[in-house]
């Protein structure tokens, strides 16, 4: 029942905006890395953390975004997402040094956590059922337009202006987006159980050590005692959270969830492909402005084969994967991606022309459409309606974390062969952080290989249903794979019965 009668299209306007200043960011300041290494003297460490700081408290806090919408209103918490994205993202153009940025990052991370896991379940709420899959496509391609555009969108800014004005961008954005997502959105509220705060405590404290010993690994020595005490301590919280929610009334990350092979997989899938494909995003953004002398803007255009291609091939996926099979597109993407970023890393020379570099990009850009639909699918397969998005919720915490984890080793791997932020020290440090990202998304194509097959059976009432909810998941989940509660809409149909 709609609590209010406001325009379909005012409704998903409070859904998306807000959401795709969220996907936005995610990748609009890399290209912004190289100018913010030399205006406010940032090192490689900096840069990094920078990149991670969002990404940590944005997977930290997903999961807890969803509870405490459930129990205190989730237009309520919704609106809080804004004000504090807003209020950091002019707390980061601010920032005269490397830690004020990092920590503004920071900032912005806990409210884009309150922003991706609600908007759809609020849009949902504000339109008919009828009009239900048109206003969840449009969402759906509105926040993965975000991310495909963000270094190119970051580029321009940055070229045109300076390297503040992309988070000068979001104040406007946001100051429209408060009171619209007030008067358009109604609220609503969940099962009111009690949030598990000493969850989000470990589990984020446990992943924040974990990253920061890689991080310290080069300038420390891998053996000293702040690095194997971080790494330990890490291992130690993060074994706490499991024993913890194990046994927590109400858990963040129900571990019962695991039991599903579908489930299980695509999630060490998803680990493993953000690891490997933003891991090596970061090196290769850099290669092209620092060794190549490429604009931002310039930057951003050579990488388009790569960011925009998921936006035509994830639907395409998504109509085909019923038929096909999930496992047949997700294995040929993540090797298609390896193979892509393997040729980058081959091909990398200080003097390489973007010609011999386009297959790379290409193959990069193919692979990476092929994975968002069917593995959005293949998490959500086997769940029951009630763990949807707690499921999907799960699924995009671990690629933010694989994000984090991909950027913290491959740089730890550019660093411990001599790298440097100039053009003459960046190549030779950056092949092998690149190869590396490539062998672990030949990896994550491995993992793949043992899913459930994925084959929706011939004759079942259900295919449109999935085959439109898995190009929306794909949209909204690419590459931040942003969109928890997605999958509540496209798991009606039958597949061939898989293993749990």
């Amino acid at each position: 029942m709609i609590p209010r009668r406001v325009p379909v299209w005012l409704a998903i306007v409070a859904a998306s905006l807000p959401v795709f200043m969220a996907t936005l960011d995610n990748l609009v300041v890399t290209s912004a890395l190289p100018v913010i290494h030399e205006k406010l003297g940032a090192s490689v460490v900096d840069l990094q953390w920078i990149t991670n700081a969002y990404t940590l408290s944005f997977a930290a806090l997903m999961l807890l975004a969803v509870s405490l919408g459930d129990r205190l209103g989730r237009r309520h918490v919704f609106v809080a997402g804004i004000v504090i994205f807003t209020a950091a993202s002019a707390l980061c153009a601010l920032a005269l040094e490397p830690w004020a940025l990092i920590a503004a990052r920071a900032l912005q991370g806990v409210g884009a956590a309150a922003l991706m896991p609600l908007s759809l379940t609020l849009l949902v709420g504000s339109v008919s059922t009828r009009q239900r899959p048109l206003a969840i496509g449009i969402w759906g391609g509105i926040s993965g337009l975000g991310v495909a555009l963000g270094p190119l969108i970051g580029g321009a800014v940055v070229e045109g202006l300076n390297w503040q004005s992309i988070f000068w961008l979001n104040v406007p954005f946001g100051l429209v987006a408060i009171p619209l997502a007030l008067f358009a959105l109604p609220n609503s509220l969940g099962a009111k159980l009690r949030a598990d705060y000493l969850g989000v405590v470990l589990a984020g404290l446990g992943i924040l050590a974990v990253v920061f010993g890689i991080v310290r690994g080069n300038d420390a020595g891998w053996s000293s005692a702040e690095v194997l005490g971080s790494l330990a301590a890490g291992v130690a919280l993060l074994a706490a959270f499991l024993w913890r929610e194990a046994r927590a009334a109400a858990p963040l990350l129900p571990l019962r969830l695991f039991r599903d092979r579908s489930f299980t997989l695509a999630n060490a899938v998803g680990l493993t492909f953000s690891f490997g494909a933003f891991g090596s995003v970061f090196i290769l953004i850099q290669f092209l402005q620092i060794v190549q002398g490429a604009s931002p803007l310039e930057a951003g255009v050579q990488t388009m084969p790569w960011t925009l291609a998921p936006m035509i091939i994830a639907p395409l996926a998504g109509i085909i994967s019923p038929r096909v099979g999930t496992r047949v597109l997700i294995v040929a993407g993540l090797f298609s991606l390896a193979l892509g970023i393997g040729w980058l890393g081959l091909t990398m020379t200080a003097d390489v022309s973007y010609l011999r570099m386009l297959p790379g990009f290409i193959l990069a850009g193919l692979g990476m459409g092929l994975v968002f639909a069917p593995s959005s699918t293949a998490v959500l397969v086997n769940m029951a309606p009630d763990d949807h998005a707690k499921a999907s919720g799960t699924n995009s915490t671990l690629r933010e974390v694989g994000v984090a984890l991909g950027i913290a080793v491959l740089t730890a791997v550019f660093t411990g062969a001599g790298g440097e932020l100039t053009p003459t020290g960046y190549v030779d440090a950056a092949i092998p952080a690149v190869l590396v990202g490539a062998a672990v998304l030949a990896l994550a194509g491995i993992i793949a290989l043992f899913l459930p097959s994925g084959i929706v059976r011939a004759g079942t009432d259900a295919d449109a249903t999935s085959i439109n909810a898995s190009s929306i998941d794909a949209s909204s989940s690419a590459p931040s794979t942003m969109g928890s509660g997605i999958g509540a809409i496209s798991t009606g149909a039958e597949f061939e019965p898989t293993a749990r």
